[in-house]
């Protein structure tokens, strides 16, 4: 038996296993949609940070009923980004919370 077979051998296999791997992690890689993407709700099912009572806003993910009372102490916003802005939230809060909320601008 040749020395070199088992080696041989265990090398085909290597590259075999390794080209089953490969071309799953370069369509990944490539930015091909990944099947657990988060779901955003309609522009009219988000929550109105400037009308949400503090249960209202509790059901937006990763909110919590401290920053969801900040919120509406602050009262009244321009804008969503007004959180993140005058540091009524934190930018990692904001991040989980913007594609939830919007806010609308009282009729007066």
């Amino acid at each position: 038996m040749d020395p070199m077979q088992p080696k041989a051998r265990w090398t085909a296999v290597m590259l075999l296993c390794s080209s089953c791997w490969w071309p799953s992690y370069a369509i990944q890689a490539a930015g091909s949609p990944v099947s657990s993407a988060k779901r955003l709700p309609a522009p009219q099912d988000r929550v109105d940070i400037n009308h949400a009572s503090i249960d209202e806003l509790m059901k937006v993910p990763g909110m919590t009923r401290t920053w969801a009372a900040r919120i509406v102490r602050f009262r009244p916003y321009r804008a969503k980004t007004d959180l993140l802005e005058n540091g009524i939230v934190t930018s990692e809060v904001y991040n989980r919370i913007k594609d939830y909320v919007i806010a609308h601008r009282s009729e007066n």
